[in-house]
């Protein structure tokens, strides 16, 4: 039984709590939130003891931490849990400067603590055996990817101000899973932006609709399509062209439950939020970080994952700013 120290308990540690709550492998021994409230309502939901960070990582009951603070804690309390010798759970993005992402892996790779950043789409059923089919050959060499990933309104333009924009805060976790499905690094990115669903979004220097291309050293392509509006639900689509046919990756709808009348033929719409879209996901993600930790075993995507996603979000916001693309180094 692995005992987890919950660090956030806003929306995203609520999932992580009761995702864990369902499993038998490990249970959630303390848990902290800046929000008292909060912190009190979740750990009387687990059975868990409310502490402060500091505490809840100094704990000697507790064997990892799962980070889901907003992301300027990341640095301090990675460091911390290191030091303390507890394996890493941390959502992304790890933090907003790649110096800093660089300085928290030396201090993981000096404790030799685990780490996962927790890029949780990677864990979809359908998009983890489409990469599954794509390495075992079944459309031959990858040579077009295209990703689609729009949410059905837009966030609050408070939320926006400090997000890093939709580069760094939306799409970096397309980024991640187009280095998932190209099976390598882009060298090379485009970028282009527009304001079109919210004038507020713009006001705070940031857009709301952003389309990204990536090039890899061999020459393989990507194109990412963002947007903060889908009248549909939320939209999540993945196509992959490769030399020898296609494989894709269609939206989840409410049901699959198909009307044909004179009028034609009527589908549900799309599941509403990733809340909805990626509640299985969340429960691979967890449970793989849970055994990878149980048994020793190699943990995907790693604190250099985090890394690499970030660098490209930098890059891909410097294009759109600039409006030049940008080449990538490692």
């Amino acid at each position: 039984m692995l005992n987890i120290g919950l660090l956030g308990c806003g929306r995203i540690g609520q999932v992580h709590g009761m995702t864990i709550k369902g499993l038998d492998t490990a249970r959630v021994v303390a848990v902290s939130d800046f929000v008292p409230e909060a912190a009190r309502a979740l750990a009387g939901t687990l059975g868990a003891a409310v502490q402060m960070s500091e505490e809840v990582i100094a704990n000697p009951d507790v064997d990892a931490v799962v980070i889901g603070t907003p992301t300027t804690t990341h640095y301090d309390l990675i460091h911390a849990a290191a030091a303390a010798g507890k394996a890493i759970f941390c959502e992304k993005p790890v933090d907003m400067s790649v110096d800093n992402i660089r300085a928290c892996l030396v201090a993981v790779e000096t404790a030799g603590v685990p780490f996962l950043t927790a890029f949780n789409r990677r864990f979809d059923a359908n998009f983890a055996h489409l990469q599954s089919q794509l390495s075992q050959g079944a459309v031959g060499d990858v040579e077009m990817v295209n990703i689609l990933s729009r949410d059905p309104s837009p966030p609050p333009a408070s939320y926006v101000a400090t997000s890093g924009g939709i580069f760094r805060d939306m799409m970096i976790h397309d980024f991640d899973m187009a280095r998932f499905l190209l099976g390598e690094d882009p060298v090379e990115v485009q970028a282009m932006g527009s304001c079109l669903v919210d004038p507020a979004i713009g006001a705070e220097g940031d857009v709301d609709t952003a389309i990204v291309q990536l090039r890899t050293a061999s020459g393989k392509l990507c194109q990412i399509s963002n947007s903060r509006r889908a009248t549909y639900g939320y939209d999540q689509r993945i196509e992959v062209h490769g030399s020898k046919g296609l494989i894709r990756a269609d939206n989840v709808l409410e049901n699959h439950v198909e009307i044909a009348t004179e009028a034609g033929f009527t589908r549900a719409v799309a599941q509403n939020f990733f809340l909805e879209r990626y509640a299985q996901a969340y429960r691979s993600e967890m449970i793989h970080f849970i055994d990878a930790v149980t048994n020793s075993t190699p943990i995907s995507p790693d604190g250099t994952d985090g890394l690499k996603a970030q660098m490209l979000a930098d890059a891909a916001t410097l294009a759109w700013e600039t409006g030049k693309a940008k080449e990538i180094s490692g």
